[in-house]
């Protein structure tokens, strides 16, 4: 393949860490090794340096009700290089503006839904009401990802949203993760108190992202300490909810921590707990995995393609806080169990790596671009969240 003009548009990234950031970084790094052109088009943030030299910054504004996110305000000057693909990774304004010029320039439109966007309608006042009755933000949705060349999803556990939105033939790519990172971040000061089993949970703050499931979790497993590494709009709630479960010196709320320096914690959890249910995937989890600690996460959506039920933890259902407090104390009880679900993690979790995402992402594009390909690219069977669930099971929700 000749090499390519890209633009990766999206409305979150560096100094912003989270799962979406990490996608677009990882393919950014790998198309560039392999000799293409690759612009990451990112909101500016005040006083931050950029230490990439992918990155093209657009002017943005506080988000009023999300003060600590940026929201991009794009122009027409800030867009006069054409690029020979448009790939989007979100489906705000900068994931619009590239929608937009990729029309504008009759170049191919190539989307990635990261993010199951009516699970965060709540974000904005009145929306989540107007989506309940009219399903407004999902036929808003669809003209974005419905009119895009390719789409692409990280699992198979939200292609029924796609269908929704009328796409046509996504393509389930998952997104990696580069464990040489994770592996070679230095030694930390251990957070967990001697003599405390070592929980570890991670991510942004909010309330999709049920937080108060895993302090709920905690408070019924007594020789435990959880520390728990993100930032967000529901810390204070979650701390208050810590107290009321008389657990705060039980739990260790770190905020955000370095890309660099997060393989140290998971070096030193023995147990990860998940609570979400709105994932597309889960990188988090994969994270957990690679550095071999067994997992107790909600099978919902994306998460059932993240983690293998008995194999690197279990899978429960939504709200199911008993079952986290039982696969948890067996884990935590058992050391054989310990050991062969630690193995199985990080079996489970090596076999995707960023140059094998690259390669099949680079499928996509030259399908787009009409250009000749090596390996096709439907979605893989292999890769279904319900070809690893037992007979009869919703792909929405797993209840072992």
């Amino acid at each position: 393949m000749k090499p390519l003009r890209i633009g990766l548009f999206t409305d979150t990234f560096l100094p912003d860490q989270n799962g979406i950031v990490t996608s677009v970084g990882l393919l950014s790094d790998e198309l560039r090794a392999l000799g293409h052109h690759v612009e990451v088009v990112a909101p500016d943030f005040p006083d931050n340096v950029d230490t990439r030299t992918d990155v093209r910054r657009v002017p943005s504004l506080s988000y009023m009700f999300l003060p600590t996110y940026r929201l991009a305000w794009p122009t027409r000057k800030d867009f006069a290089q054409k690029y020979d693909i448009v790939h989007t990774h979100t489906p705000l304004t900068l994931g619009l503006a590239g929608a937009r010029l990729a029309r504008k320039w009759n170049v191919p439109h190539v989307a990635t839904y990261h993010t199951h966007i009516e699970a965060y309608t709540h974000y904005v006042p009145g929306v989540t009401a107007l989506q309940r009755h009219t399903g407004a933000v999902t036929r808003i949705m669809s003209l974005l990802y419905g009119r895009a060349d390719a789409v692409i999803t990280p699992t198979a556990g939200v292609l029924d949203v796609l269908h929704a939105m009328h796409v046509r033939n996504p393509v389930v790519i998952p997104t990696s993760i580069d464990a040489r990172v994770l592996h070679a971040a230095p030694p930390i000061e251990n957070p967990w108190p001697a003599g405390k089993r070592r929980l570890l949970s991670v991510g942004r703050l909010a309330r999709e992202k049920r937080f108060d499931h895993v302090l709920d979790t905690v408070a019924q497993l007594p020789d435990t300490h959880l520390v728990l590494l993100g930032e967000g709009p529901e810390r204070v709630h979650l701390e208050a909810h810590a107290r009321r479960l008389g657990i705060e010196d039980r739990v260790s709320f770190l905020g955000v921590k370095p890309w660099t320096e997060i393989g140290a914690y998971y070096r030193l959890a023995e147990l990860f707990l998940f609570a979400s249910d709105t994932e597309t995937q889960g990188l988090v989890l994969q994270e957990a995995e690679l550095m071999g600690v067994p997992v107790v996460a909600v099978g919902a959506r994306g998460t059932l393609s993240s983690v293998a039920h008995e194999r690197s933890g279990y899978l429960v259902a939504p709200a199911d806080v008993n079952a986290m407090i039982r696969h948890s104390r067996a884990i935590l009880g058992d050391p054989a169990l310990w050991s062969r679900l630690s193995a199985g993690a990080r079996e489970f979790a090596s076999g995707t790596t960023p140059a094998g995402v690259a390669a099949q992402v680079l499928d996509v594009y030259a399908a787009a671009l009409g250009m000749p390909r090596e390996v096709p690219f439907p979605v893989d069977p292999g890769l279904s969240a319900s070809a690893a669930l037992p007979s009869g099971q919703s792909i929405l929700a797993y209840d072992p």
